[in-house]
């Protein structure tokens, strides 16, 4: 069960008063401390980030393969 179910059956047997004092005291830790605002990628950017942290760690790994093992060449 997670925390907002805890809170919400011991909410319910409060009364309505100490559930407001509840009520305010949640407003006063949102305001506090403000969800950052979402970061609007283009998709290049996103992209990138995407496959940098995709490859993280594999930039020394050796190749297990050779151009003899490529079945068809692009021409």
């Amino acid at each position: 069960m997670g925390y907002a179910e805890l809170i919400q059956q011991r909410l319910q047997t409060l009364s309505p008063d100490k559930q407001a004092e509840v009520y305010d005291f949640v407003e006063f830790i949102a305001t506090r401390n403000p969800r950052p605002s979402p970061v609007d990628w283009t998709n290049e950017e996103f992209s990138r980030l995407s496959m940098t942290e995709a490859l993280r760690g594999l930039e020394n790994d050796p190749v297990d393969y050779a151009l003899a093992d490529v079945k068809e060449r692009w021409q």
